[in-house]
């Protein structure tokens, strides 16, 4: 049966939840800094020593990053809420922000879309299901007047980067210090990503 993508409604939410989002780490990108920044930094890729399983808010009690708690931390009027179906299970999600107030990530643009969430069930992975969503989200913010879709991944996410990558994004930023404010992850690189519409 073919996978089938619809925007859903907020009352869905905790369906998408319940997809997983994490993943094993097994290898980084080392950010390597050429003549203390003058060059430019470079990406190197080292195996991680032990791998070890990255969850995105999925592993305390604190459900303020769960995307149940997203309507009472932003305006998602406007946003664009996606859930892939394998016949009736949800088995992938995507949410697209826009023209979202105190939304900093998209840089006060409102030609700017970012893809907020992206997750896919683990037994699926492999079946071109993340394409598709992004394609299809991608479709949606053009739609809605945008011009670039930012995503926004981390330098431990080796084949969300290449993902990427292939999907033809482009690398438009290395924040070497974008989680320094939060100490679980602040050895962690920001890697921001651009699609153009």
């Amino acid at each position: 049966m073919p996978i089938e993508i619809k925007q859903v409604d907020l009352d869905l939410l905790a369906a998408y939840a319940a997809i997983p989002i994490s993943f094993t780490v097994e290898s980084i990108l080392r950010v390597d800094v050429i003549d203390g920044g003058l060059g430019g930094l470079a990406l190197v890729e080292e195996k991680a020593d032990p791998p070890y399983v990255k969850y995105y808010g999925q592993d305390s009690d604190d459900e303020s990053d769960s995307p149940i708690a997203w309507p009472q931390q932003f305006d998602v009027s406007r946003w664009g809420i996606f859930l892939a179906y394998d016949g009736p299970r949800p088995v992938g999600g995507a949410a697209v922000a826009i023209d979202t107030p105190g939304l900093n990530v998209l840089e006060d643009r409102r030609d700017l879309a970012v893809l907020w969430d992206i997750r896919i069930c683990a037994d699926v992975r492999g079946r071109g299901i993340g394409a598709a969503l992004l394609r299809h989200a991608a479709g949606w913010a053009g739609q809605q007047g945008c011009t670039q879709l930012k995503i926004e991944t981390q330098n431990v996410n080796v084949p969300a980067c290449r993902f990427y990558a292939g999907q033809g994004c482009t690398l438009g930023a290395i924040h070497r210090y974008g989680y320094a404010a939060c100490p679980p992850v602040a050895h962690e690189a920001m890697l921001l990503w651009y699609l153009d519409l």
